[in-house]
């Protein structure tokens, strides 16, 4: 269904971030993206979402395919309006002015859905988050972290997607939520079959959610393969789950660098 080609991605002319990158999404399919910070995994994301060009950033070299069309020339709102590619940015961002459903019923109004569609889409996501319908009414800037965390997820399903992309939906929550998240996304992929990609430091959980995984460092993909042979490989327990081949847990900062490139990068 997505298909990116051997994407180079600049900021400002200068500054290279994304080194040739490939990745593939497939029906129905969830799909994580691994690495450490500065990696390059929120880049992809807004490579494929458009919205590159509103950081002065451009995809300079390779293409980016939904459906065999190529989309990397197209505008954020054709991206979101005609393809339903739905972005959920990182730090839970939401216009917190409105009200829950305020904010839901804008994701809904991006892709020009209205009446009866909008009610039913609601009591959907209210579905997947009861505490957001009991929450309807309050101002979303006084919500808790993981009220935020879903009513910004509830926004983008609002938007009927294609393809929701996930950046780091874990970040700054407490374990239960976490796991609560990590369930719901689940659920939204087998009972909509809305396929998912996802951008995630967790690695524990999000290879227990994809079907398949891509781990990313210094702008390039260093590995892939199917998730639960990746969460098998020794490199990930070693440097994403933190075990050794012992079994002991280990610091990542304890690991040096060098051996990590060597390994994957040859």
């Amino acid at each position: 269904m997505l298909k990116v080609n051997n994407i180079e991605v600049i900021y400002s002319d200068v500054i290279l971030v994304l080194r040739g990158i490939s990745i593939e999404v497939g029906e129905k399919q969830i799909v994580a993206i691994l690495g450490a910070n500065g990696a390059g995994k929120t880049t992809t994301l807004k490579a494929i979402s458009g919205l590159l060009k509103a950081e002065q950033g451009e995809v300079t070299r390779g293409t980016i395919e939904m459906d065999g069309e190529r989309i990397d020339q197209l505008s954020a709102q054709t991206i979101v309006r005609e393809l339903g590619i739905v972005q959920v940015l990182e730090g839970r961002r939401q216009f917190q002015h409105l009200t829950v459903e305020e904010n839901l019923t804008v994701g809904a109004t991006a892709r020009g859905h209205s009446g009866q569609m909008i009610s039913h889409d609601l009591e959907r996501v209210y579905q997947y988050f009861p505490a957001l319908k009991t929450l309807r009414r309050r101002v979303s800037g006084y919500l808790s972290g993981g009220e935020q965390q879903m009513l910004v997820i509830g926004r983008g399903l609002m938007s009927r997607p294609k393809l929701l992309m996930l950046d780091e939906p874990s970040l700054g929550l407490a374990p239960l939520l976490v796991h609560e998240i990590f369930n719901v996304i689940s659920k939204i992929n087998r009972e909509d079959g809305i396929s998912i990609l996802l951008v995630e430091q967790n690695a524990h959980l999000a290879l227990e959610v994809a079907h398949y995984a891509y781990v990313m460092e210094m702008g390039r993909v260093v590995l892939d393969g199917a998730a639960e042979q990746l969460a098998e490989n020794e490199d990930i327990k070693e440097f994403y789950l933190g075990l050794t081949q012992l079994g002991e847990r280990k610091s990542y900062r304890d690991v040096k660098h060098y051996k990590r490139r060597k390994r994957w990068l040859g």
